[in-house]
């Protein structure tokens, strides 16, 4: 297994694996530079925002604790209408609070993009998905599809393993540690890909992301709580959902998606067969999102 080095070669590039002439590796596509807005929303948060596509439906797409919008850009491709991509409070340049963050906050956060946008669908990644949980809880009718990728966390506390990873990520990244943040970030990628040129500017650029920007301290806490207190109020939940998890992943343990297909009143289930989805079913993940959204079946 190829261990993983810090810093990279110059410009992400690897001399074991030169990039193909003519095109870009294959593998997870490069995060996007394309500048974002910030806007201060319905509930009072100013929050980084960035939007994609024109028409309806309008989609929102929520994404993971440390993440932002070039993780879930990927998501969105094919899907039609006007895509809504932002940054939770705590991430990039949305606010950062100074007390504790709470899946409460988060959802508030969630809902009020999707009021300001006019978004009838979401897809949440991880947190994401945490803070969807959170707004159906309380609305159960808020959006009329949904996708649930790589649920972490429901009404019980998550596996050890998981929120030793998260804590350490977010102690490094306020503490400037590059070398340690480069490689807790480098454990997303396949080890066999981890020396490619596309693996090399997928850590960089969201390490160059996370050292810029920072990340709320009040973020800390969020490993250790439940995304809302009783997942038996999802099943008012009518509206078709797609859960979308994985076998091997123990931040995103299947167990935890298969009860989330369970509680919601509709929802079709897909789990993979390894981790790492957007590095190793790139293609199957954007079709099946894309074809559950778009309402042409491919996501069942």
């Amino acid at each position: 297994m190829r261990s993983f080095r810090w810093p990279p070669p110059p410009d992400g590039k690897s001399k074991r694996w030169p990039a193909p002439r003519g095109r870009d590796e294959p593998g997870r596509p490069l995060l996007s530079l394309t500048p974002t807005e910030l806007r201060a929303m319905p509930n009072g948060a100013t929050l980084e925002y960035f939007i994609a596509g024109e028409g309806d439906p309008g989609t929102v797409f929520a994404h993971g604790l440390a993440g932002g919008i070039p993780d879930t850009r990927p998501l969105g491709s094919g899907v039609v209408g006007r895509k809504i991509f932002f940054q939770f409070r705590g991430h990039g340049r949305s606010d950062m609070p100074a007390g504790e963050v709470t899946y409460a906050d988060l959802a508030t956060d969630l809902r009020a993009v999707a009021d300001e946008f006019g978004a009838r669908r979401a897809l949440g990644v991880s947190l994401g998905a945490g803070a969807l949980c959170r707004l159906l809880a309380q609305t159960p009718d808020r959006f009329e599809r949904m996708v649930f990728f790589l649920p972490a966390v429901l009404d019980e506390v998550r596996p050890a393993a998981a929120m030793a990873r998260a804590a350490a990520l977010l102690e490094a990244v306020q503490g400037d540690d590059a070398p340690t943040a480069a490689s807790l970030l480098s454990a997303d990628i396949p080890a066999g890909l981890r020396d490619r040129p596309a693996a090399w500017r997928y850590v960089r650029e969201r390490l160059d992301a996370l050292l810029k920007d920072g990340l709320a301290a009040g973020l800390a806490d969020l490993p250790v709580q439940v995304a809302l207190p009783d997942r038996t109020v999802l099943a008012a939940v009518t509206a078709p959902a797609l859960v979308i998890g994985c076998r091997g992943d123990a931040a995103h343990p299947p167990g935890v998606a298969e009860q989330l297909a369970a509680s919601l009143g509709n929802a079709t289930l897909h789990i993979y067969d390894q981790p790492s989805v957007l590095w190793t079913n790139r293609t199957d993940l954007r079709t099946r999102v894309a074809g559950f959204l778009n309402d042409t079946g491919a996501g069942s």
